[in-house]
């Protein structure tokens, strides 16, 4: 009877208990009782984040020439016009207020070639502004509200490398200048290194839809920070189809640093190595299981990597514990290192680890003497540079490679006309060598009826003649 009794206690128990499981299941899924039960929204981020926000209008004076002007048959029966009719080019953009000063980050390309620069806050006001700094290899420019008498709502920086695959972000611009718009969306991928935008291409990608106009405006996380700077879209159609990438912003704290320290230019430590991708085929020789990491080229005698005991054939794996997967990784994640300091890299060495401390130095620049050539010539118009470490690290060129530089070209200019590229490498003019800016200066100088030059491209010379 006892035993009987005690089964059917038991028994009773468990269907109350699953009955009580029941009615919490049918609990979760209740209706909602209250409108503040409905009430789930981005609203407190976006209000807190919109007013550090603007939209950036820049413009330019472009004169409308005639391409008959050029025909020297035309000149002489027709004259010159005295003054060419003038239009003005605008673009538009977005831009984040990132010190109550009134500094504002924004995209190079938003700006660039600009006459004027203007900057829209969230409440409708508008201020001038002028370019602080542009540093074109991150696509990041900074900018100074002009005449600012007050302090501006600004966005904190988070880290970067703490944000993962499948957080919320919402970004914020001006796309095709509609106004201020907020869509949301998630990280869809980091360290994204083959989009080709700009020189550190380690990009986040996300989901949010981002179109034109949206360049320069802020990714930002759940706690309300800056995550990144939007700054391009994967479009077909010129729309939003779901890819935007944004740059990190720990490159934008270092371009920002730059700009509060007074810099004209953003200084970066300088590694004095040129690295390569590993293909499948090194991998196989190497012994590596998969393509990944930096692989080491050469290294610039006395550079700080020589001195740190870095060779070439080295496998770079791991700066500060962080791991490399391929040479644009290596270069984003040396980039923000901040300089004074030092890097523990991990290199493999014929299937060894090996730790050495790079010291975070920035590259020699004595003796870049830029100049622009004004004198009649093929090279007028164009901005030159002889090439000292710092000048080859910028544009990529080969540790040992001598002459001098393109560095600039404008798009009207003689030098554009006859097909001169940033970066081509001015070996010699008329036979003589040429190993500065002085040098290209006389020459360019020079009345010539023809002008033989010898220049190097993408690592291939090439040699032309040009009439006078």
């Amino acid at each position: 009877m006892f035993r009987t009794t005690r089964a059917a206690i038991f028994t009773a128990l468990c269907i109350a208990l699953l009955g009580n499981l029941d009615l919490a299941a049918a609990q979760d899924r209740r209706v909602p009782t209250s409108p503040a039960e409905l009430r789930l929204s981005y609203a407190p981020i976006v209000q807190r984040v919109q007013p550090a926000v603007v939209n950036v209008y820049a413009a330019k004076v472009v004169q409308n020439r005639n391409p008959l002007l050029d025909d020297p048959i035309f000149r002489r029966f027709f004259g010159v016009p005295g003054q060419q009719p003038e239009q003005m080019q605008r673009s538009l953009g977005s831009g984040v207020i990132v010190d109550a000063s009134g500094l504002v980050v924004t995209n190079v390309h938003v700006i660039e070639g600009a006459d004027q620069v203007k900057v829209s806050l969230s409440d409708k006001r508008e201020f001038e502004a002028d370019i602080v700094l542009k540093d074109s290899r991150s696509d990041l420019a900074v900018l100074r509200i002009k005449d600012a008498k007050e302090k501006f709502p600004t966005l904190d920086f988070t880290n970067s490398d703490e944000l993962m695959v499948g957080d919320v972000v919402l970004a914020i611009g001006n796309p095709f200048g509609v106004g201020q718009t907020v869509t949301h969306g998630i990280i869809s991928a980091l360290a994204r290194t083959q989009v080709g935008i700009t020189d550190y291409q380690f990009f986040i990608q996300t989901d949010a839809a981002i179109n034109p106009g949206n360049s320069g405006g802020a990714l930002v996380d759940m706690n309300g920070r800056l995550a990144g700077i939007n700054t391009a879209i994967y479009s077909r159609s010129g729309g939003s189809q779901g890819i935007g990438f944004a740059i990190p912003v720990n490159m934008v704290r270092v371009v920002v640093a730059s700009a509060k320290s007074g810099g004209k230019a953003v200084k970066r430590p300088w590694l004095g190595a040129r690295l390569q991708a590993v293909t499948p085929d090194i991998a196989e020789s190497l012994g590596l299981r998969s393509p990944t990491g930096a692989l080491v080229a050469s290294v610039v005698p006395n550079g700080p990597a020589a001195k740190a005991g870095l060779k070439s054939s080295d496998l770079i794996v791991a700066i500060d514990g962080q791991t490399v997967d391929d040479a644009n990784a290596f270069d984003y994640r040396f980039a923000t290192r901040p300089l004074g300091g030092t890097a523990q890299i991990e290199v493999q060495r014929g299937g060894k680890p090996v730790k050495l401390t790079v010291a975070l130095e920035t590259a020699p620049d004595a003796g870049r003497n830029e100049i622009v050539i004004t004198a009649r010539s093929p090279f007028q118009g164009a901005k030159f540079s002889t090439i000292t470490p710092a000048v080859a690290d910028e544009l990529h060129l080969d540790a040992d490679t001598e002459g001098v530089v393109v560095t600039e070209i404008g798009d009207d200019s003689a030098a554009a006309s006859v097909g001169f590229q940033k970066g081509d490498v001015i070996l010699a003019v008329n036979n003589q060598k040429i190993n500065r800016t002085g040098d290209l200066e006389k020459a360019a100088g020079e009345r010539q009826r023809f002008w033989r030059i010898t220049l190097v491209r993408g690592g291939q010379q090439i040699n032309v003649t040009l009439g006078g």
